[in-house]
């Protein structure tokens, strides 16, 4: 398992880890196989969608933040619930068919590393398993 630091800046970020993804691929030295890329935190997920136009990820940003409001009367006495819930649906891994030594990605798709209770520095862990 190869583990990366990430930090945020803001409350609720997306960060482009796929670079990051490459390389731990790359360190494997696995050819052909499956990539699991996992953060171990309550409020952060992992999620792939496009990372050519940045509006992308603004506009899953916005409507996110619309969907699971910041302040609902949540019952949580962390007052971090919007976060927790938001990691929920957006979940903590996924997993990447590895083909060549790279991941398969399609033309627009990045990985992205998703943070929901920010800024913080996380962790996030990368397995990869050859075939």
């Amino acid at each position: 398992m190869i583990s990366i630091d990430v930090t945020s800046r803001r409350q609720v970020e997306m960060i482009d880890v796929t670079g990051q993804v490459r390389e731990a691929i790359r360190r494997s030295a696995v050819q052909t196989g499956l990539a699991v890329i996992f953060t171990p935190h309550t409020t952060a997920a992992v999620t792939i969608n496009e990372n050519a136009d940045p509006d992308v990820v603004s506009d899953l940003v916005m409507e996110l933040n619309k969907i699971v409001p910041f302040d609902d009367h949540y019952r949580h006495a962390e007052g971090n619930s919007a976060a927790h819930l938001k990691s929920s649906l957006v979940g903590a891994s996924e997993t990447v068919i590895v083909a060549g030594g790279f991941p398969v990605l399609g033309t627009w798709q990045g990985i992205y590393f998703c943070e929901f209770d920010g800024p913080r520095r996380r962790q996030l862990h990368i397995q990869v398993v050859g075939a």
